[in-house]
């Protein structure tokens, strides 16, 4: 099913299914004001042949004739019938939400469904350059390892993440998911990496927490973030970070983590689902990071929305300067 997708000002796409076709003929019945009349009134609800002739105030014989031609290039269809006063009663609903002619001369090719946002397109270069990944997705093993013997619970989040970004990018030839124990192993901490899970669950994020703009609590990494003066520590707050690697300053890393699972979870909300105002501070900082919280607004006892809290980023936001 082809789709017709447009941009809006926020940077989200609406698509919509377009019935294309070459037959240009096939369209001459939405030329007619009376078959262009009926068009609009079924964008708004299915309808009868009797009703829209009411509606439209032209007599039914003319509307007869022009649901039939729509008909005919299934641009409408018949979604019910009912028995009316000895008679059969059609419920019509239009059949697309677009149309369009289609010139017979070949296009070019992609994979991609999406153009990417440019907000998400800066936030992630070069994780995700010419629409294709070059990167890892870190997240702490499952398996008790680190300084710590913990076992990460946040690993499986990351399916959310790629889910989100395989609407805007292709794979890289290397399987792009992996353990922070076999990052490790493997020394490759020089990738462009994206890390999913705070420093006492994934190694590479604790490797470089004291790089970060806002830290884990150096303390107890279980006790929250720092910045500056300011803590952090409600359950689901997370940090999102972007910095240049320390052990390769031509590649990026990302942070979405927690101090705690539910935290990871949150950032992973905050990016995929709220990420034109998680990321409205972002103006392509090589070191950059907020904090998020979630938030339970329909109180299932999960959360499903998320608000960004740092000082900085507030402050940048009510246009306030910063001070040391």
């Amino acid at each position: 099913m082809p789709f017709v997708i447009k941009e809006d000002k926020e940077g989200e796409y609406e698509i919509k299914e377009v019935y294309i076709t070459q037959e240009p003929e096939k369209f001459k019945v939405l030329t007619n004001p009376i078959g262009w009349k009926i068009v609009k009134l079924l964008m708004e609800n299915p309808s009868y042949a009797n009703k829209i002739a009411k509606e439209l105030k032209i007599n039914r014989q003319n509307i007869h004739y022009y649901i039939k031609k729509l008909e005919e290039v299934k641009l409408i269809k018949v979604i019910e019938k009912k028995e009316v006063k000895g008679g059969l009663a059609k419920l019509y609903k239009l059949n697309y939400r677009a149309f369009a002619l289609e010139l017979p001369q070949k296009g070019s090719l992609t994979k991609n469904l999406l153009p990417m946002p440019k907000v998400l397109e800066n936030f992630f270069h070069p994780l995700i350059s010419q629409s294709k990944f070059n990167g890892y997705i870190v997240v702490g093993s499952p398996e008790p390892h680190g300084p710590y013997k913990a076992s990460a619970r946040d690993g499986h989040y990351s399916a959310q993440l790629a889910l989100f970004l395989g609407r805007y990018c292709e794979l890289m030839e290397d399987f792009i998911v992996k353990l922070d124990v076999d990052v490790k192993a493997e020394k490759e901490m020089n990738r462009n990496m994206i890390l999913i899970g705070g420093p006492g669950v994934n190694l590479i994020t604790y490797s470089i927490n004291s790089h970060l703009p806002i830290r884990f609590n150096e303390k107890n990494y279980w006790l929250g973030l720092v910045e500056g003066d300011k803590t952090y520590n409600h359950a689901s707050d997370a940090l999102i970070a972007k910095i240049k690697n320390p052990f390769d300053d031509s590649s990026f890393i990302i942070i979405l983590a927690g101090f705690r699972h539910i935290g990871t979870k949150a950032a992973i909300i905050a990016i995929t689902k709220y990420w034109n105002e998680t990321l409205r501070s972002y103006k392509g900082e090589e070191n950059w990071a907020i904090v998020v919280r979630g938030f339970d607004m329909n109180g299932d006892g999960k959360i499903d929305y998320t608000e960004v809290v740092s000082d900085q980023n507030l402050n940048k936001r009510l246009g306030l300067s910063l001070t040391s």
